[in-house]
């Protein structure tokens, strides 16, 4: 098993015309994606890599009713349309490649997301890999090998860097997430985590935070709250950051006393988390954690 995408994730491309869009659709499918079709408007009729291009997505669906996700990679004045377009015709997992889209865009669209009972995974992420069934990003894969380890992260880099160390180690990854590192996002730590703890496949979570924001302690209050059944280990970014300095990402910003490197250690640990203090550490905290190698 796996979350969010496998074997039988079926792929639209929203944008797939563009340099990025294009560029990436051929390593997916390269992959194994199964890639059924693309849009970019006035583009219709028109294939790239044999992929049929319509469009809009009502007449991609016509032809390929099984369609059941979407990748997002038209640029940010436009974004907010494709990601609208895709939930009223009823996709149940998007993916929002583009970064700058407007906090107040996003907040719109992440709402209306609850209410067509959607996931949207983004703005601003490398997206989703499930290591030998499917990726819906733009990761690169050589460096995610098949294995039990889900992982969930705020930053693309650190997740291919953690990654390449979990899998040289021996463990290797079940699902990899990035949720986006924007200020507002469609799904948090805790959505991915609830959804790793109900997966056969993975033992240990990973989680990857970095300064700004609270996701992170708002996870560990619920872990607390809820009892969580499987070891999560974690690495937080930006312990050096300069203080009163918004660093990397629109979501790195420091509000009060929480969003600190401090606070989100200590808020973690509390919850029986253990935190590395560097990257290469994680997949000792790993095999620590879960004693069934």
């Amino acid at each position: 098993m796996a979350i969010l995408i496998d074997e039988k994730t079926k792929v639209l491309v929203q944008g797939i015309t563009g340099r990025e869009g294009s560029f990436h659709t051929k390593l997916m499918l390269e992959y194994g994606t199964k890639m059924l079709a693309g849009v970019t408007p006035g583009k219709g009729g028109s294939e790239i890599y044999g992929i049929p291009v319509y469009d809009s997505i009502d007449e991609a669906l016509e032809d390929h009713p099984e369609i059941n996700a979407s990748i997002i990679f038209v640029p940010a004045k436009y974004a907010s349309d494709a990601v609208y377009e895709a939930l009223d015709n009823s996709i149940k997992l998007i993916v929002v490649i583009t970064e700058h889209i407007p906090v107040h865009e996003t907040i719109k669209f992440v709402n209306y997301s609850k209410i067509t009972n959607s996931i949207i995974i983004g703005p601003n992420t490398p997206g989703i890999i499930s290591p030998g069934k499917s990726k819906l990003g733009i990761m690169p894969a050589k460096y995610f090998k098949p294995g039990y380890v889900g992982i969930v992260s705020r930053s693309g880099t650190l997740t291919y860097e953690i990654a390449r160390l979990i899998s040289e180690s021996g463990l290797g990854i079940s699902t990899a997430v990035g949720i986006g590192g924007d200020p507002i996002t469609g799904t948090s730590f805790w959505d991915m985590v609830k959804l790793f703890e109900k997966d056969k496949l993975t033992k240990v979570i990973v989680l990857i935070g970095e300064i700004g924001g609270t996701d992170e302690e708002i996870l560990a209050e619920k872990v607390l709250k809820n009892k969580f059944s499987k070891p999560i280990v974690a690495y937080i970014a930006g312990k050096a950051a300069p203080k009163g300095k918004r660093m990397g990402h629109a979501g790195a910003i420091i509000t009060g006393e929480r969003g600190t490197y401090e606070s989100k250690v200590k808020a973690l640990s509390e919850a029986g988390i253990p935190v590395a203090k560097l990257p290469s550490e994680i997949p000792k905290l790993v095999k620590e954690v879960y004693k069934y190698w």
